[in-house]
């Protein structure tokens, strides 16, 4: 293997000072293009890699993003981190992604451990725990160090920092009143996100469509869940009433809400229509009858999250603008799961 050479060695070899050498490979407007171009070719040439660590410490910019997502599972969070690579490739920076699995321990193991040098700023997701105890401090000691952090899909209100999500709120009062325009009178609702801030915020917009339109709350074909499990083992209760139509705040839900239906021997959507909030390709492509979906629009978030955060960094000490919210329309796509009745 080539030995790789170091800015003295290369600085030695072409007859010039070390900064010379740098500011070329930095492409600095104080050296000439064909000074540049001799010491970018002969650098390559000698396989000379630039001291990632060394740089860090002199500049304390690694052209670096972290990313932590709560679950890798989920198609939502793999669409928006696709955005997020793509606008980060185009603008020079690298990108590091971790998974909290929605623990509070490691999310604020996540942020120290890439807060110390490693990275210049973060995008990332609240992981369920956290929104459970409602603790925030963690994000607030990070930013307050001077590492910006851009905050997706679930958010800590508490925290002063630039965000990015999508109107969950009237989505689920736009996608219920849908339901109730094709004629649907008792509309089911299914959560495993109850603990969440999105699911709070689209049972809210779900209950507030019902009020709108004068429908009775009825409780008892109301599931509102913490997890997917225990949506799972609550489900078919459900189906022990009277319904012509399921809301589901999750994909998951969204999916056990279409093969309970079918076991149960309803056919959808004759006897009754779905709509589920889902940004993956199991609801719209790989399930029989394709599912209606509420699309979040994942590899636009992470695009404009992504651009928030760059912003944010290359901007100088004089220029700071203020914290942005930055919210995202999303959209209902029609599938075979509904119908007017």
């Amino acid at each position: 293997m080539k030995a790789k050479a170091t800015l003295k060695q290369i600085a030695k070899e072409l007859g010039v000072s070390v900064s010379t050498v740098s500011k070329a490979l930095n492409d600095s407007p104080e050296i000439s293009e064909q000074t540049k171009v001799k010491i970018k070719e002969y650098a390559k040439l000698k396989n000379y890699k630039p001291n990632v660590i060394g740089l860090n410490l002199k500049n304390r910019k690694t052209k670096t993003i972290g990313v932590i997502i709560p679950n890798i599972l989920n198609s939502f969070f793999a669409k928006v981190f696709s955005g997020i690579e793509k606008v980060a490739d185009k603008k020079g920076y690298n990108v590091i992604t971790c998974i909290s699995n929605e623990s509070l321990e490691k999310e604020i193991h996540t942020l120290e451990m890439l807060s110390n040098g490693t990275i210049d700023g973060f995008i990332l997701s609240v992981s369920e725990e956290a929104q459970k105890l409602q603790d925030y401090t963690h994000f607030s000691a990070i930013i307050n160090d001077g590492t910006p952090i851009v905050m997706f899909d679930r958010i800590a209100d508490e925290v002063e920092c630039d965000k990015v999500v999508v109107d969950d709120f009237d989505s689920a009062l736009n996608s219920t009143q849908h339901l109730i325009n094709l004629g649907c009178k008792n509309i089911a609702l299914i959560s495993s996100v109850d603990n969440l801030s999105v699911g709070k915020l689209r049972a809210d917009g779900y209950l507030k469509a019902l009020a709108d339109n004068n429908i009775p709350v009825n409780e008892k074909i109301i599931l509102r869940t913490d997890s997917e499990d225990d949506m799972k083992s609550k489900i078919d209760a459900i189906f022990d009433h009277k319904i012509d139509a399921i809301f589901a705040l999750d994909e998951n839900d969204s999916v056990a809400a279409l093969r309970v239906s079918l076991k149960k021997g309803y056919k959808v959507p004759e006897d009754i229509s779905i709509i589920g909030f889902a940004d993956g390709i199991l609801a719209s492509r790989r399930l029989s009858p394709s599912l209606t979906t509420v699309s979040q629009h994942g590899i636009e978030i992470g695009e404009v999250a992504a651009k928030l955060l760059i912003k944010r960094l290359e901007e100088s000490e004089e220029e700071t603008s203020d914290y942005e919210t930055i919210v995202i329309k999303t959209k209902l796509k029609e599938r075979e799961s509904t119908r007017k009745v």
